[in-house]
């Protein structure tokens, strides 16, 4: 098999950087290396940055209806060819096809949205304040961008990201995952065949040098981050500590609260969708189940017989779920269950005696069902970030409310139920920046924002919607007077409206 050199994207073209440290890029599914990623040195992220500082005036002074024509034909193209770029996440990230392509619809509508950048960029006008005094305001984009994406949605974050930096008229540095780094590459590729011009996106591939690099930058004015809690805060404070405006989303510990009146079908369906679903490779996995005690049993097993009609194996073979993303990480998930059972959980589905539909030397864990996790237990307080689901049991809401409070995340959560009022009272006590009832994955729509409270989130600015367009741009208002012949002459007395 032959080995393919990915580049970086400086300036429209590809280029290959003067770092000579290079990055392997894996197929998860069968383990074989088809890549190998250039590593860009503090010098290669400063010819980006430079190119994006020269290729800034241009696209800021661009009309809104001109930049608004390139997120639409952006967005039909991306339509157009959302096939080929489920396959690049396939092949590079192990997640299976179907799931590839639902991250992509996730990421097309934010580019929607940001076709309506008209509505969401205008500002507000008072006339009259004072005698012939009119303030109003208008928002202006923030400048050179730097975009630093996560493994685990290759197209999905960069599009939570790039559509609304773009169409604000700012320039973007994106700085994808070194995991998997073709996607990132296409979508410039395709950005360009959109219209947009040579030097407002750029990309480069590296690892902590890459990243210290944008946040050291002068040129760069505001940051935007999804990765894991620790590298977050890092981002976050020394961004912030340089000026620099900063969102960071970091991990999580998802919980998924189902009561005695809930439907446990409905509950178990959620449960293994939402734990499951891209190898538990999610920032909103359900990672772990409370589970009032009278119904435990009953849903454990109902989870059991859901998990054991799964389908592990490469991603192109109509498979449920994939690999992980590396062997290390894999047999770091993997280690998490020898710990479940020195803390005296029960292991009621063991991944590791999965039987997959692919290569022999691929990164497999299937699907791992935990029963009776103890809250003290690292399988418990890690963000495993695998397909692993622990079962808490619980006495009732009361203590599943307090096991979600005491958690330091507060990313995502769910609650099963179909009492009405236990519904309104957990959106309103918990401490969660994003809730589903009776939905697992409460991720919200394009037009409202993504992020989560606690140490899930750095920063004041989600990611996306309304909160989206205000962090990728700066407010400025302005009071305004045209003298007419009437005007009063000088005063010295302070401004007062009258």
């Amino acid at each position: 098999m032959s080995i393919t050199p990915i580049e970086h994207w400086v300036d429209g073209a590809a280029w290959a950087g003067t770092s000579e440290r290079t990055g392997d890029v894996f197929n998860p599914a069968t383990g074989t290396v088809t890549g190998t990623v250039a590593l860009a040195s503090a010098a290669d992220v400063g010819v980006a940055v430079a190119a994006a500082e020269a290729a800034w005036p241009a696209w800021r002074d661009a009309s809104l209806a001109t930049r608004l024509k390139v997120m639409f034909a952006f967005r039909e193209l991306l339509n157009a060819r959302k096939q080929e770029l489920a396959e690049i996440l396939t092949a590079e990230h192990g997640k299976v096809l179907a799931d590839a392509l639902g991250e992509i619809a996730r990421g097309l509508e934010v580019v929607e949205f940001a076709c309506g950048a008209g509505h969401l960029l205008k500002g507000e006008y008072s006339e009259s304040v004072s005698t012939n005094v009119d303030v109003y305001t208008v928002r202006q984009p923030v400048g050179i961008v730097g975009v630093i994406s996560p493994f685990n949605f290759p197209a999905m974050v960069p599009l939570w990201f790039l559509p609304i930096a773009l169409v604000s008229g700012n320039a973007v540095v994106l700085k994808p995952s070194e995991k998997d780094p073709s996607a990132s590459v296409w979508l410039a590729r395709l950005l360009q065949e959109a219209g947009l011009p040579d030097g407002v996106l750029s990309i480069v591939h590296g690892d902590k040098e890459a990243v210290d690099a944008l946040i050291d930058s002068p040129v760069v004015s505001a940051l935007s981050f999804v990765g894991s809690t620790p590298i977050a805060k890092y981002i976050y404070e020394r961004g912030s500590a340089a000026g620099k405006r900063v969102q960071a989303l970091g991990g999580a510990k998802n919980h998924m609260l189902v009561l005695p009146d809930a439907d446990l079908d409905l509950a178990a369906d959620a449960a293994v969708n939402a734990g499951f679903g891209s190898a538990g490779e999610r920032c909103m996995a359900v990672s772990v189940l409370l589970a009032v005690d009278t119904i435990a049993d009953e849903l454990v097993t109902k989870i059991a017989e859901r998990v054991g009609q799964l389908r592990t194996g490469d991603g192109t073979r109509g498979c449920d779920m994939g690999p992980l993303i590396t062997r290390a990480h894999r047999d770091k998930v993997a280690g998490y269950l020898d710990i479940a059972v020195a803390d005296g959980a029960e292991i009621v589905v063991d991944g590791r005696d999965v039987v997959v539909d692919g290569g022999d030397d691929g990164f497999w864990l299937g699907p791992t069902l935990i029963d009776r996790v103890a809250t003290t237990s690292a399988v418990y307080t890690d963000e495993i970030f695998g397909p692993v689901l622990s079962v808490v049991r619980i006495a009732g809401y009361d203590e599943g409310l307090a096991l979600i409070e005491a958690s330091p995340y507060g990313n995502g959560t769910a609650i099963f139920t179909n009492d009405g009022g236990a519904a309104r009272r957990f959106q309103r006590e918990v401490s969660v920046g994003m809730v589903g009832v009776n939905v697992p994955i409460p991720v919200p729509v394009a037009y409202h924002s993504f992020g989560g409270w606690k140490a899930s989130l750095f920063g004041d600015a989600k990611a996306y919607g309304p909160q989206g367009f205000a962090f990728f741009t700066r407010e400025k208002a302005i009071t305004s007077r045209w003298l007419d012949p009437s005007h009063g002459g000088i005063n010295l007395g302070f401004p007062a409206h009258d």
